[in-house]
């Protein structure tokens, strides 16, 4: 059964609630995510989107996990696709099989290269920025190979607290803009844990002339260590002192730091709706539990006001 192209998902819903998972790479991790996506699948989320290694390293597992969830869950996968490592036909060999398995969005990434291949030169990739994915995807679509006449709807990433391989900000909106202009339908941001860093940003991209809808990224922290390791991932992700205090107050003890966390991101996401954001994504690492009860402290279980009316299943 073929997806909602991401143009009706935005339509028809208020507010985008959606989840962020990463492709297994053993059985017992698979079986764990699984029966976490078992519990998220019954929030009903707009969405869920599925991340690819650096350079492409996990592109059969992230494949597989697609069309998995396609084709066992009422879920709708965005797969995402980045540039290093690729040439053309790869990626035209992706689209194709995604669009055949009824896949209808994807979100075009600049991506890292791999860690093992050191001093990996990127002149010899056939994409060298985002933006050029973007417009080869644009350019599929116009092929009119995608059962929907739109082709795959495309989201490209915003950074609420600047891109850390570009310190010139008007630069990095340059950029952006580029990449709305190449044809992304929609932005999907870097984690944050300042509100104030991503309404700066929204109006930012709006007095650039980027109009298209920004969904905001929240990763609620569930331990020191994946704290620091997404620090490390994120390249630079900005913690306010009121975070740390609170953190520092909970010690050693990891169900006190677990609630300092979900309570964060839960008074985010609150402060977030009240300023009609467009959308919220968590970045689950693969769990349930502290998405689950942010999702459920809000009240977006039962308020329908959050969702379009007559929406199709």
């Amino acid at each position: 059964m073929e997806g909602m192209h991401i143009l009706d998902i935005l339509a028809y819903d208020q507010t985008t609630i959606s989840f962020e998972f990463f492709p297994p790479k053993t059985a017992a991790d698979a079986e764990a995510l699984y029966e976490n996506i078992a519990h998220l699948e019954a929030l009903e989320p707009s969405f869920v989107s599925v991340t690819y290694g650096a350079g492409g390293s996990t592109r059969q597992l992230t494949h597989d996990l697609v069309v998995r969830l396609k084709e066992t869950t009422t879920l709708d996968p965005i797969p995402h696709l980045t540039c290093v490592c690729h040439n053309e036909q790869e990626i035209e060999d992706i689209l194709t099989k995604y669009a055949e398995a009824g896949v209808s969005n994807t979100l075009a990434l600049g991506g890292d290269p791999p860690r093992d291949l050191q001093n990996y030169d990127r002149d010899a990739d056939a994409f060298q920025h985002a933006v050029d994915l973007v417009r080869f995807i644009k350019g599929w679509n116009e092929r009119g190979l995608h059962p929907d006449a739109r082709g795959f709807g495309i989201g490209v990433a915003g950074f609420p607290e600047g891109h850390p391989g570009t310190p010139n900000r008007l630069d990095e909106l340059d950029y952006l803009k580029a990449k709305v202009d190449a044809g992304a339908d929609y932005i999907c941001t870097q984690l944050f844990f300042d509100n104030r860093d991503f309404y700066d940003f929204r109006e930012r991209c709006e007095l650039a002339g980027i109009h298209v809808p920004i969904l905001a990224g929240i990763m609620p922290i569930i331990s020191l260590g994946g704290m620091k390791r997404m620090a490390q991932l994120a390249l630079g992700a900005r913690y306010p002192a009121k975070l740390l205090r609170a953190l520092e107050r909970a010690g050693n003890d990891p169900e006190a730091v677990k609630r300092v966390g979900v309570h964060w991101a839960t008074e985010q996401c609150r402060d977030l709706l009240d300023h009609q954001v467009k959308g919220i994504h968590f970045y689950t690492l693969n769990k349930s539990d502290a998405t689950r009860q942010i999702y459920q402290s809000l009240g977006l279980r039962d308020s329908n006001s959050l969702r379009g009316a007559g929406r199709p299943v």
